[in-house]
């Protein structure tokens, strides 16, 4: 398998690096991708040295799979052109979320959607990914009337100057500022930016890409969204409305029966997620599971996951590993 890694050298990137090299993904062919700033540097993986390339140059070699970590404008310019040459792009941008043509995929709710046919495929949000992979197994058996979500967000989700702006700030040396205020010691209602309804891009993507992906556009759902001094992972309290009558106990069972999820809720021994436990995890954690007392058919829960690992790389690795197993990775003929 001929694997390319777009936006090899950065922060998600790596990260696809390692998650291919721990699951043992079948690379016969690396193929490290980013801007041509980076071309000609050297990457390690499998204990094999290998030479960043630029875009053209990864198209010309033809991948099967190449795995998006550029950002939206890349992936709207260069992903067609991969597909157009057979390979099969699984995005990690927003570039391709809400596009209809497109399959928004966490592989344990709906990889059984995709076939050979989806040349680009679209990795959903990183606190998307960590509340609907908790939300699915409670829908398909209560039925999610609304949701209300307020995050804590890890700064590797903004990136690597985001690390660099919370190490400075903590070691009291002024550098380059990847937020409008300080990080350390502070938190932040403000992730992406602002749109006209006074709600940032994050938490419209909780609202819209939750409904694609659970396949009912009837969920209401509103979120905040706060970035905080953390780097293991997001945090999410979730607020959750069924249509119908639950039981606590059934909760529990119906979250630990769900691959991929691990609760930890024990109050008698203070367990509960926490970013600092989900760093480096590919498991999405679920606590503080509790009844909300102010109205009826309402559940109260928290969810922990590593942004970077199930929230973007593991989840495209997954899906990549999905395509491979149903083999649904067909070359096409181009002359």
């Amino acid at each position: 398998m001929k694997v390319a890694v777009v936006g090899a050298t950065g922060m998600v990137g790596n990260v696809m690096l390692t998650v291919l090299e721990e699951r043992n993904f079948p690379v016969t062919e690396l193929i490290p991708v980013a801007s041509e700033k980076s071309v000609g540097k050297k990457i390690r993986f499998k204990g094999n040295e290998y030479t960043v390339v630029g875009m053209q140059t990864a198209i010309d070699m033809r991948p099967d799979i190449a795995l998006f970590s550029a950002g939206g404008g890349t992936s709207l310019a260069w992903a067609p052109k991969f597909a157009e040459v057979g390979t099969t792009v699984i995005d990690n941008s927003s570039a391709w979320r809400m596009d209809a043509s497109k399959k928004l995929v966490v592989p344990e709710i709906n990889a059984t959607s995709l076939t050979a046919d989806d040349k680009i495929i679209a990795n959903p949000n990183c606190s998307t990914i960590q509340l609907v992979m908790a939300l699915a197994p409670l829908h398909k058996k209560y039925g999610i009337k609304r949701l209300v979500i307020s995050t804590y967000q890890s700064i590797t989700g903004t990136g690597v100057k985001a690390v660099q702006q919370l190490e400075n700030e903590y070691r009291n040396v002024k550098g380059d500022m990847a937020y409008h205020y300080p990080i350390h010691k502070n938190a932040i209602p403000h992730c992406d930016v602002f749109e006209e309804n006074g709600y940032t891009k994050e938490e419209l993507k909780l609202v819209r890409e939750t409904q694609k992906i659970l396949n009912d556009k009837t969920i209401a759902v509103t979120a905040t969204a706060v970035r905080i001094p953390v780097v293991g992972g997001h945090s999410e309290s979730v607020n959750i409305e069924f249509e119908n009558e639950f039981d606590v106990a059934e909760v529990r069972t119906l979250l630990n029966q769900t691959p991929g999820v691990t609760v930890q809720d024990n109050t008698d021994t203070n367990t509960y997620p926490m970013p600092i436990y989900a760093e480096g995890k590919d498991a999405v954690f679920v606590g503080r599971i509790r009844r909300d007392l102010s109205q009826a058919n309402t559940l109260n829960m928290w969810v922990v996951s590593d942004n970077l690992r199930k929230g973007a790389a593991t989840n495209a690795v997954q899906i990549a590993e999905y395509l491979v197993k149903n083999a649904l990775i067909q070359r096409e003929t181009v002359s």
